[in-house]
């Protein structure tokens, strides 16, 4: 199993319930395929560098999961399919990112507990 990273972005035109819901149908594709989600970070509505569609604010969201290789093609032709996403990337991450997503999450569990 490699270990991914992948942050979409979502139309900002969508209510909080429906950009959930979007949330969840990608968190279904993954573990429906036996993906393991290491991580899930909401990163809210941000403004985008550049326009995209007319619109320039997104719902950013990440997530980081152990999967097989072919996972990721499911997973991306669902991105492409939907057309509340308009951006994603997914990336293999190597061992020195696996390293520091693993400090990072600590951060942020400790920052959410206090």
């Amino acid at each position: 199993m490699n270990h991914y990273e992948t942050v979409f972005i979502l139309t900002p035109v969508l209510s909080e319930a429906q950009m959930k819901e979007a949330v969840e149908k990608f968190k279904t594709v993954l573990t429906s395929a036996n993906a393991e989600i290491l991580n899930d970070e909401n990163w809210g509505l941000k403004k985008l560098a550049y326009p995209i569609e007319k619109k320039t604010t997104g719902f950013y969201q990440l997530f980081e999961f152990k999967a097989e290789p072919e996972i990721v093609d499911t997973l991306e032709t669902q991105f492409r399919r939907d057309e509340r996403v308009i951006r994603f990337l997914t990336v293999k991450m190597d061992k020195y990112a696996q390293a520091y997503a693993e400090k990072r999450r600590g951060k942020v569990k400790n920052n959410d507990a206090q």
